[in-house]
């Protein structure tokens, strides 16, 4: 009987050992996101031709929280990976420009929030934001002032909501 009560509360253990592991996953779907420590907001600016669109996802964090962060695209099939921002420091506020016809390649888009230095070069998130694809409801704009006015608003807005962000 102290045996397999021995060895229930050790499976139990490495159960919870291993929960503890894996990232917490939110899967994004409009062109803003909030949740305690990370805040998003999507926009697109046209190009002269598609090759020339670029999507912007800018991402505002507690450093205190997620000082580190990366993204990439995933091909949800294969699961090949495409470095579209390497894990980086953050000072709060961060702009990752990708081309929009990445997507086509590797439509899922992962924002990963790291909560330390050693977390992101171990590749250990504590927090990743999927996306597929380029949310429906982001707009576009042909000049880049417009997109960057757009997207303080719309963090500006999340701030104002009283959701818990940074």
């Amino acid at each position: 009987m102290k045996r397999a009560a021995w060895l229930l509360g050790a499976w139990l253990a490495c159960g919870a050992a291993a929960a503890a592991a894996a990232p917490r996953e939110a899967h994004g779907s409009a062109d803003t996101f909030a949740a305690p420590g990370v805040m998003l907001a999507w926009g697109v600016l046209r190009g002269a031709n598609e090759a020339a669109t670029t999507v912007v996802v800018r991402v505002v964090t507690d450093p205190a929280l997620f000082p580190w962060l990366a993204v990439a695209g995933v091909d949800p099939f294969s699961k090949a990976e495409q470095p579209l921002q390497a894990a980086t420091g953050s000072t709060g506020s961060l702009d990752v420009r990708i081309p929009r016809a990445q997507f086509a390649d590797t439509p899922r888009t992962e924002i990963r929030l790291y909560p330390s230095a050693a977390a992101a070069r171990g590749a250990t998130p504590s927090l990743v934001i999927f996306y597929h694809g380029v949310p429906d409801t982001t707009p576009e704009f042909a000049a880049a002032a417009q997109l960057d006015a757009h997207l303080a608003a719309r963090i500006a807005a999340l701030r104002a909501s009283g959701a818990k962000t940074p």
